[in-house]
């Protein structure tokens, strides 16, 4: 393909994308107003299904088959790091080495991981009561653990997060909001379905199978996580040749 011809492609793209946006800008309601169709029927299906949190209520109850299509986007990204990093026959595992971490930083990252852990279990246990949910909760449960690499040192990350059930923990989120969706076909409705009763309104039981789907997510992303960034932590590597000559690979 031609230089010039890769320009007319993209010039032809870029003219297309600009003409969508156009017509999409030109179909906003106008600013100020005080309603929106879309908006209002959201709300009021949420508040049907006794659901305070409308954004949850869209993400795992009205459009909950496409928040399954973003949670399989992390699954499916961290599966492929999983491969990618994974350690060949020619590459043997350096043990980490003890660093030294200043004591102010130490002290404020162990004082701040117990806080980051119960927040982000309760981000997400509460999403569809308050902002947050799965996705935002597994991010803060992921990052608590790693408050322990910034305090100390890969060594105590490593004794208190073996890599293994994590990845089993990633499967099992992500299996557990498929088998949710098959209980709805069971159920005799729709895959993702909100079958389950509905509960009183404003509290952690409420909102049917919202509460189990965002509990679902939570599991799958702060094990994802997790496995993500261990596999890029643990890099320190060193490649053996044939000769028996060693190189080493700084973390």
């Amino acid at each position: 393909m031609s230089h010039t011809l890769r320009r007319w492609i993209l010039a032809l793209g870029v003219a297309g994308l600009a003409a969508l946006f156009t017509a999409a800008f030109l179909e906003l309601p106008d600013f100020g107003r005080g309603g929106h169709p879309y908006g209002d029927r959201s709300v009021a299906e949420s508040l049907g299904r006794h659901t305070a949190n409308v954004v949850s209520a869209v993400n795992f109850d009205q459009r909950s088959f496409d928040t399954l299509g973003e949670e399989s986007i992390l699954f499916t990204a961290v599966l492929g790091a999983v491969v990618l990093l994974r350690q060949t026959r020619d590459e043997d595992r350096l043990p980490p080495r003890p660093a030294r971490v200043d004591p102010w930083v130490r002290r404020y990252a162990l004082a701040l991981l117990p806080v980051a852990l119960v927040s982000g279990l309760y981000v997400v246990a509460h999403g569809q009561l308050s902002p947050g949910g799965g996705f935002q909760g597994g991010v803060i449960v992921a990052t608590a653990v790693h408050l322990l690499y910034i305090g100390v040192d890969y060594r105590a990350l490593e004794r208190v997060r073996p890599v293994g059930p994590y990845e089993v923990g990633d499967a099992v989120g992500e299996a557990a909001y498929l088998l949710l969706g098959v209980a709805g076909l069971v159920a005799g409705a729709s895959f993702l379905a909100n079958t389950l009763p509905y509960g009183t309104f404003n509290t952690l039981a409420s909102g049917g199978t919202v509460p189990l789907l965002n509990a679902a997510v939570g599991i799958e992303v702060a094990s994802a996580v997790v496995v993500l960034v261990s596999r890029f932590l643990d890099q320190a590597v060193e490649i053996t040749d044939a000769d028996g000559a060693g190189e080493e690979a700084a973390r």
